[in-house]
């Protein structure tokens, strides 16, 4: 099978050019192309008037070796790399005590579904509720103001990305192609197939809800065991290796493989494993505003006359300014025709992130705009990132009225350093409601000055970014852990404690869906190695 990059042809092509395009590339006849695949369709929109599809593909030919050959210096005429997932292990008929994974998002869905592929049958202890129960009480949040701290946004079944965007792609270095293995178990729980080839995939929180359900199933099927509500408020550790779990009802387990994917916002799980000893480190993370345009400013600044193009569906965008006071700023999640949610998985706090569903055809975007900040910026013990978002999510609840309603701003009166009185043409989408204010107290002044800085620049890449009546919404804090629970390169097991595998966006070692996803099946993969090794 040849691959062939590069392959660029203008949006709304019938169907039959992309074989004529081979054709040409190839300098070959009809009977000598076999078949192809498209592998990978992306969006070249550079020049908004001549916006173009480039495709990788898998081609099939009659005489390969003839066309490597030929093409010997042409980086763009390759073989095509084998993207099949292999199994590292099966369990042993009469494992010992089954390996435990604390989390459910992607990455402890990921490492329990490899788990109970390979045999181990693995069990799942999530603090949250199953995902159609955990969606009811965050729609209590978003709808009557009313917080479950166990079950929200941030914990349950599926874990934050649920509700999201549901982006399905990565910066990550994957050799391996594990993000392929990645996106064929969502296709097999419903998924649509466009997800293996579209350059940047998404799924949307309605479809991830009937998904995560399915690989649920599967899991059981396979011999893995899900338990929900059933919070772990230790781990027992014995002469440095882990020996079992103690849930909050006082219950017991036993095991000496222990994954941990709790996510970024379990607070509470990063104190205890403080207080028992296990190595965990600050580290830098960013935090902002959301900000809200109409998507249709948006498409046509990107896409022009092809704005509302069916094939290019609602535009996205990607920004970075470096600001004179030595800070980054930069556009993180941004969701197309989406709506900006209640975040929060604490009381008295409030915490922005964005969302869309599949058709991404709400009336605005938004995307948060952050700031890096690192350890320096917060010193103290390595939970004094916790202690950070805490104060201004706090900050944020003041602001806002002190009923999880977010502090919002207008964009003019946010550069001109005045509270806002009313809104223009954005109607803010977060709910429980937007309390219209002054943001400058939202952020510590270096925040606020660079993003001062940062949005007059965004709107030289995208034609009215500035829109006067563009709406700011406090505060997004929780862009990715505030630690990281170290571990060894080799074995994946903590620096220090033997037998317990941190994994994912709340072990530091992800940010996104697929990442995190990545990173639950390489640790259950070591776990697995693990577990042989002893039995051999």
């Amino acid at each position: 099978m040849l691959r062939l990059t590069e392959i660029k042809l203008a949006v709304g092509h019938p169907a039959g050019n992309i074989r004529t395009a081979i054709l040409k590339r190839l300098g070959i006849t009809e009977d000598e192309l076999i078949s192809y695949v498209i592998f990978k369709r992306g969006v070249d929109a550079r020049k908004a008037h001549a916006i173009l599809f480039t495709y990788t593909l898998n081609v099939e030919v009659r005489d390969e070796t003839a066309i490597l050959a030929k093409f010997a210096q042409d980086p763009h005429v390759k073989t095509a790399p084998d993207t099949r997932y292999r199994f590292v292990a099966q369990a042993p008929k009469n494992p010992a005590a089954r390996p435990i994974v604390i989390g459910m998002g992607p990455a402890g869905l990921f490492a329990g579904l490899l788990l109970a592929q390979m045999g181990y049958r693995p069990l799942i202890l999530e603090r949250g509720k199953a995902v159609r129960e955990r969606t009811k009480d965050t729609f209590g949040l978003w709808r009557q103001g009313v917080l479950n701290p166990e079950s929200n946004v941030q914990f349950g079944e599926g874990g934050a990305g649920t509700f999201s965007d549901g982006k399905l792609y990565s910066q990550i270095k994957d050799p391996r192609h594990l993000g392929r293995k990645v996106l064929d178990e969502f296709v097999k729980a419903g998924a649509p197939e466009e997800i293996l080839y579209v350059s940047h995939p998404h799924i949307g929180t309605f479809r991830l809800v009937g998904m995560v359900e399915k690989m649920r199933e599967t899991i059981g099927q396979l011999g893995g065991e899900i338990r929900f509500e059933s919070r772990v408020d230790d781990i027992e550790i014995v002469d440095g290796a882990v020996r079992g779990v103690v849930l909050a009802s006082g219950e017991r387990i036993a095991t000496d493989h222990l994954v941990l994917a709790v996510g970024h916002s379990a607070r509470d799980t990063f104190e205890m494993i403080h207080r028992r000893g296990i190595y965990i480190e600050a580290k830098p993370f960013s935090i902002g505003f959301r900000i809200e345009h109409p998507q249709s400013l948006i498409d046509s600044a990107r896409f022009g006359k092809n704005a509302g193009n069916e094939l290019l569906g609602a535009a996205d965008y990607k920004l970075v300014h470096h600001a004179s006071n030595g800070r980054t700023v930069y556009s993180f999640c941004m969701c197309p025709g989406g709506t900006v949610v209640a975040a929060t998985s604490e009381p008295g706090r409030v915490v922005t992130n964005g969302m869309s569903q599949y058709s991404r055809n709400e009336r605005n975007a938004n995307a948060g705009i952050v700031v890096g900040i690192t350890p320096e910026d917060y010193p103290g013990d390595p939970l004094a990132g916790v202690a950070f978002q805490r104060f201004w999510e706090s900050q944020a609840y003041k602001l806002g009225g002190g009923t999880y309603q977010a502090p919002g701003q207008l964009l003019s009166d946010f550069l001109a350093g005045r509270p806002s009185t009313g809104l223009g043409s954005v109607q803010p989408s977060y709910t429980p409601g937007v309390h219209l204010t002054d943001l400058s107290a939202a952020l510590p002044d270096y925040a606020i000055a660079a993003i001062k800085e940062a949005l007059p620049a965004f709107a030289k890449q995208i034609k009215g970014f500035d829109l006067p009546d563009a709406v700011l919404t406090g505060v997004e804090t929780r862009t990715s852990s505030p630690i990281r629970i170290k571990r060894n390169a080799g074995d994946l097991q903590s620096i220090n404690t033997r037998g317990l595998y941190p994994t994912g966006e709340g072990a530091g070692y992800a940010g996104g869906i697929l990442s995190a996803a990545v990173d639950g099946i390489e640790v259950a993969e070591a776990v697995a190695l693990s577990i042989a090794a002893k039995s051999n």
